[in-house]
């Protein structure tokens, strides 16, 4: 297999993923926000905060208000981290492939990018904004799926399989983040409404693990078992634990890639260690970023192993 072609594989699957969790992750703000006491400030301008990208924002944009995020999120062209952008990328790198991509999954994406450029205005306002999020993670979905059942599991299904767990971590991290941000906010406000459970029940239906948490762990919604659970269990499909076996397992079935076991098994033997369950604030907001580190780190590694530059 080119690694030209495994590559394009590999980001095909990332940004795959990436509209779907940026659609996530603009959800579970915009529940947030509306759940949470009116006396807790959290501002948007965070979840811009949370993805690193204050710098590109700041160029294009003066007013830190929703409007402006929401759009900076969804639909703007120049952010490369937008569903817009995202999409567009996906049909290029789909394109040069499809002698390895099925190609019902062609019109799957020409489809799902032509419902959001046409709809991108549901999104950037309020009325029907969640409508037009939950047609992209259905959408999103749906390629997936297809992808799943239609697709040789070969080499380059092992690619589009470490692209899919990289990025769902890298988000995982994320939509964790949002949590820890809105509670630091919480720890300066004196409201004593069940705003704890709030955050952390919004956190768990961003990535549709409401159910399951509730079922492993047998127990209300608590922010130390949240955390844990989506950080360390095994068997939920976007924990940091399931995504880092999804890789190792995954890197295992390609050639050339002992060294890079190698580092993902060593990876995993400590990458639990620091944190701290106790104390779901600054210092898990640290861990996490420190987390995202090692997952940049991966996809060095996975670059230098099979994407060598030209």
């Amino acid at each position: 297999m080119l690694s030209k072609v495994a590559e394009r594989v590999y980001w095909i699957a990332r940004y795959l993923e990436r509209v779907e969790n940026t659609a996530r992750l603009v959800g579970v703000y915009d529940n947030l926000l509306f759940d949470l006491p009116r006396t807790v400030e959290f501002g948007w301008f965070n979840l811009v905060q949370i993805n690193s990208a204050q710098e590109d924002f700041l160029e294009r944009y003066k007013v830190k208000d929703e409007r402006n995020v929401v759009k900076f999120m969804l639909g703007d062209a120049n952010n490369p981290s937008s569903v817009v952008s995202s999409l567009k990328m996906i049909r290029e790198n789909v394109r040069t492939t499809m002698d390895v991509v099925p190609g019902e999954a062609w019109e799957l994406i020409n489809e799902l990018s032509i419902y959001v450029n046409d709809n991108i205005q549901q999104g950037i306002g309020r009325s029907q904004r969640n409508v037009f999020l939950d047609e992209i993670v259905k959408g999103s979905q749906q390629i997936n799926g297809l992808l799943y059942g239609t697709m040789p599991h070969d080499a380059a299904w092992y690619f589009i399989r470490l692209g899919r767990n990289l990025e769902r971590a890298d988000m995982t991290t994320r939509l964790l983040d949002a949590g820890a941000a809105a509670l630091l906010q919480m720890e300066r406000d004196e409201s004593t409404v069940n705003v704890e459970q709030l955050i952390w029940g919004n956190v768990l239906r961003s990535v549709g693990a409401d159910q399951s948490y509730r079922r492993t762990t047998r127990s209300a919604v608590e922010g130390e078992d949240v955390v844990y659970y989506l950080l360390e269990d095994a068997q939920f499909p976007r924990t940091i634990a399931h995504c880092l076996n999804a890789l190792a397992d995954s890197a295992k079935k390609l050639p050339r890639s002992k060294e890079l076991v190698d580092f993902l098994i060593k990876l995993q033997e400590n990458i639990f260690d620091d944190i701290d369950y106790n104390n779901l604030g600054e210092p898990l907001r640290e861990y996490l970023n420190d987390l995202q580190q090692d997952l940049a780190s991966i996809h060095s590694a996975i670059a230098r192993t099979w994407f060598p530059e030209v």
